[in-house]
């Protein structure tokens, strides 16, 4: 039986298992996917067991989408770029890093149907996903990124790598046309975004990364604006669904069913 597994920390609230093994069931794989909470210190020991052949594959999630690079033998052009893997296996001996969340947004946000030509986004965070959304966006034709963290420091680091970015403080609300919770806060149910929507008009989308809760505190902020909203569940879905061709040559359905089982 292969095994797969995605490593994190906190990591309780993945879905990540319940949608792997349902398509390894529904697709007949003799396989079995778990999560693992680990450390910082723990990541070279799980990634050795990829190259020892006792695990066949593994997601990363916050936050250690750039802490395993060092570990690995070679990166997609994606994960070049982003510096950022959600993804790694094992093809002819070398490990490999990819960068399936860049797919994953793409492919939710045209979901959406909101037009992002000529745009103005504002993003919440500078974490592990923050630079494979703004690559999707710079390739999406938006206008204008603007990205705010609470630790400024990361917010201009991610300048080295996308030079056309704009940063604000934390706190400050720019003009924008969508806005972007990439933070973990709305993990928790008390969590809030301390910023003031009030003047927003009702032609915004307001889009949380997150989906497990599926409504955060942000989400429901921009709902009663009467704003468009958008959870990270169907990100998550393509993510894992391109995550599932790589390791198995096999295009996943997604269906009622699933979405159904992964209560989304």
């Amino acid at each position: 039986m292969k095994k797969y597994l995605v490593i994190g920390n906190p990591i309780e609230h993945s879905l990540s298992p319940k949608l792997h093994n349902y398509w390894f069931e529904k697709n007949n794989i003799d396989a079995n996917y778990d999560r693992k909470k680990i450390d910082k210190s723990e990541i070279q020991e799980i990634i050795t067991e990829i190259r020892e052949n006792k695990l066949d594959g593994i997601n990363v999630t916050v936050p250690f989408k750039t802490d395993v690079i060092p570990f690995l033998d070679t990166l997609s052009k994606e994960s070049q770029i982003t510096r950022s893997v959600n993804t790694i296996y094992k093809q002819d001996k070398k490990l490999i890093g990819h960068n399936t969340d860049i797919k994953g947004f793409e492919l939710s946000l045209k979901e959406t149907q909101f037009n992002l030509e000529n745009k103005t986004i504002f993003i919440l965070g500078a974490g592990g996903v923050v630079p494979s959304i703004i690559y999707a966006l710079e390739k999406l034709g938006t206008s204008k990124i603007i990205v705010s963290n609470r630790t400024k420091q990361k917010t201009e680091n991610l300048k080295k790598y996308f030079s056309n970015i704009s940063v604000v403080d934390w706190g400050d609300q720019p003009e924008f046309d969508m806005i972007i919770n990439a933070t973990s806060l709305g993990l928790n149910k008390e969590d809030n975004i301390d910023l003031n929507f009030k003047n927003i008009n009702k032609k915004k989308l307001f889009y949380d990364v997150i989906y497990n809760p599926k409504e955060t505190n942000f989400l429901r902020a921009g709902k009663n604006l009467g704003c468009q909203v958008s959870n990270g569940k169907m990100m998550f879905i393509y993510q894992a669904l391109e995550a599932f061709k790589i390791w198995h040559k096999v295009e996943p359905e997604i269906n009622e069913e699933l979405k159904k089982l992964l209560d989304l």
